[in-house]
C-alpha cells in the first residue's frame, strides 16, 4: 500500500482532533452541512473507529439556510449518532442581543458571531473544532492550526501562539477559548479527492441543478423569501452549482454542467476564479473576513 499525500493531509488532521480530545474538558464540531465541516467530522468519527463520534455537532443557524443544508444535516446527524447543538440567530435577535440589518442587502451572515458567543457560553465549549482551510481566505491563511480566543471571543491575529513540529498549546484561562482547525494545510482539491476517496455524501447544492436564480454582483443568487428582489432582477432558470456554502442571501451560484463528483473535479481544476469569489459577505469590505474573525466569527 503506497501512502501518499492524501494519507499524510488524513494523519496530520486526525492527530490534530485526538490533540483536541485529550487537552480539551468540552469540545464540539462546529458543522454548516457544507464540504468542509463534513470531511472534519468524517475525520474525528475515523480518528475514533470503532467508537461513535465523541463530539456534538455545534451549528448556528441563521434561519436563512437552504433548506436542502438542513435536511442534510439532520440526516447526517442521526447518521453520526451524535448530539446536534443549535444556536438560533433568531433568539439573538428576539433578546437584543442583535439587530437585523435592513436594506436590499440586508443578511444575517455578521450576526452570527454574537449567536456563536452565545452558543460557547451557554454550552460551556472550551474548543470548537472548524473546517476553516489556509487556501480559500487571506485572512484564514495566516492562523494557527490551535487559534485562541480570548474571554470576549476575540481573535488576535498579532499574538498568536507558535507551533513547533507537532506540539499545539491549548493552555487557557477561565472564559477563554480556543477554535482549531484540523485541515488548515488542506487545498479546496484536496478536499475533494479526499470526498471522492472516502465516498463522502455531500448535500445536493455542490453539483448543477436547474434552479431558479437572479443575476446579482457577478454572480447567481437563489431566489427565496429571504431576498427582495431590484425592479430590474427578473428570476431566471439556470443549470447552477454552488461551491461554497453559506446563508441562502449571500451565496452565489455558477452555472455548470457539472452534475457528477468527477465533473465537479474536473471543472475546479480549471477554474480560474476563486472558491469564495461569489460569497457576497466577502465583498463588503477588502479585510470582511479579518474583521468578522477579529469579533470572534468562525
Amino acid at each position: 500500500m503506497i501512502y501518499d499525500h492524501l494519507d499524510e493531509l488524513e494523519a496530520e488532521a486526525m492527530y490534530i482532533i485526538r490533540e483536541v480530545y485529550a487537552q480539551f474538558e468540552n469540545p464540539g464540531i462546529l458543522f454548516s452541512g457544507g464540504k468542509d465541516s463534513i470531511v472534519v467530522s468524517h475525520l474525528a468519527r475515523k480518528a475514533f473507529a470503532p467508537a461513535n463520534l465523541p463530539f456534538p455537532l455545534v451549528h448556528v443557524d441563521t434561519g436563512h439556510n437552504f433548506p436542502e443544508a438542513i435536511a442534510f444535516r439532520d440526516a447526517f446527524v442521526e447518521q453520526m449518532k451524535t448530539r446536534l447543538i443549535v444556536g438560533l440567530v433568531q433568539d439573538s435577535i428576539d433578546r437584543g442581543s442583535v439587530q437585523e440589518e435592513t436594506g436590499l442587502a440586508a443578511n444575517r451572515n455578521r450576526l452570527q458571531t454574537t449567536t456563536l458567543l452565545e452558543t460557547i457560553e451557554t454550552h460551556k465549549f472550551d474548543c470548537l473544532m472548524g473546517g476553516a482551510r489556509r487556501d480559500e481566505e487571506k485572512a484564514r491563511a495566516k492562523e494557527r492550526f490551535f487559534s485562541h480566543r480570548d474571554d470576549f471571543g476575540q481573535w488576535d491575529p498579532k499574538n498568536q501562539r507558535p507551533e513547533l513540529w507537532n506540539l499545539f498549546n491549548g493552555k487557557k484561562r477561565p472564559g477563554e477559548h480556543f477554535r482549531v482547525f484540523p485541515i488548515s494545510n488542506w487545498t479546496e482539491m484536496d478536499v475533494w479527492h479526499y470526498i471522492r476517496r472516502e465516498n463522502i455524501e455531500l448535500p445536493e447544492l455542490y453539483f448543477a441543478r436547474p434552479r431558479q436564480v437572479i443575476w446579482r454582483s457577478n454572480s447567481w443568487i437563489p431566489v427565496s423569501d429571504f431576498i427582495t428582489l431590484r425592479p430590474t432582477e427578473v428570476p431566471q432558470e439556470k443549470m447552477v452549482r454552488f461551491r461554497t456554502l453559506g446563508d441562502i442571501t449571500i451565496t452565489g451560484g455558477l452555472e455548470s454542467q457539472a452534475t457528477e463528483l468527477d465533473d465537479v473535479i474536473r471543472e475546479i481544476e480549471t477554474s480560474r476564479q476563486t472558491e469564495r469569489g461569489n460569497r457576497e459577505d466577502d465583498k463588503r469590505s477588502e479585510n470582511a473576513m479579518e474583521e468578522r474573525k477579529k469579533e470572534g466569527y468562525f
